[in-house]
């Protein structure tokens, strides 16, 4: 049976309801004055209630990074460098300390998130769309991409060459790879996939771009004498670089030779007192 509510009763809670929506009405509108109008295409952005997210939660107010174990400053020069006016902030100090070569190296940015380094990644020239003579400098803050940084002057680097026409498809993941190994500390990692005991031997990382040819490089602060077996520790431990790079990083195989003709190269280790040698012969091979 049905149920009748009645008159008066029906006249009341019509009353109350017509008071609500009235209440309602004018909170809004009070509200709405309160707000900035939004220009056209303007987004109204949504109150930040103050709990931690990370860019896996919300990809444009997030509040919470992923920090790197250290700060890194990426570098940049070119022929075009000199017309680049220096400012505080991109110089490098005491560049004419090292020979003047530096002057026309400009610092870029220095970051230490991983959310900080995409949105470096994500607004920088790739690789493959560098014109000949440029190069980018990826070392970690407060280490001069030079030999005579007190950090590299006793180091070595690991370097492969590869030829323009043949990788140019591939030199962008190469590089990128290259530099999320870096700032991720796993080049002392095992190839079975171990975490490294220590991974303070990297310095940097170099993308050198020419018109026949890419070079990546990767420095180290203390070299091997290359007369020792592979069971001195230091040596180990350069050898285990080496190979990560070769295969996790720049996607070879352990055993598989490089070298087809061109600029080609095998990946390479030399001291940088070394290279300084005309027809150095005291290289490590990988």
């Amino acid at each position: 049976m049905a149920t009748t509510i009645p008159a008066e009763a029906a006249a009341q809670n019509e009353k109350v309801l017509s008071e609500a929506l009235a209440a309602t009405s004018i909170s809004d509108k009070e509200e709405k004055e309160d707000k900035p109008e939004l220009e056209e295409g303007e987004i109204e952005e949504e109150e930040d209630d103050g709990k931690p997210k990370t860019v896996f939660d919300d990809a444009a107010r997030f509040n919470l990074k992923h920090p790197l174990y250290a700060p890194w400053t990426l570098y940049f020069d070119s022929p075009q460098s000199k017309l680049t006016p220096k400012t505080e902030q991109t110089s490098i100090p005491n560049a004419s300390a090292h020979g003047g070569w530096l002057d026309n190296m400009r610092r870029v940015i220095t970051f230490d998130s991983v959310e900080e380094f995409w949105g470096l990644y994500n607004n920088i020239v790739p690789p493959s769309q560098l014109p000949g003579k440029t190069n980018y400098y990826l070392f970690k803050d407060g280490i001069i991409p030079a030999w005579e940084d007190a950090q590299n002057k006793n180091g070595g680097k690991w370097a492969i060459q590869v030829p323009h026409d043949k990788t140019k498809s591939q030199i962008d993941q190469m590089w990128l790879y290259t530099m999320l190994a870096a700032i991720g500390e796993t080049f002392e990692s095992g190839l079975d996939g171990s975490a490294p005991e220590r991974s303070d031997l990297v310095t940097g990382v170099i993308m050198s771009c020419r018109p026949g040819f890419y070079r990546i490089a990767l420095w180290t602060r203390d070299a091997p004498d290359v007369t020792l077996d592979e069971n001195d520790p230091l040596m180990k431990r350069i050898l285990a670089i080496g190979r990560y790079f070769k295969v996790a990083v720049l996607g070879y195989e352990l055993d598989q030779k490089l070298v087809t003709g061109g600029y080609q190269t095998e990946l390479t280790f030399e001291s940088h007192k070394d290279s300084e040698k005309k027809g150095n012969k005291n290289k490590i091979v990988v």
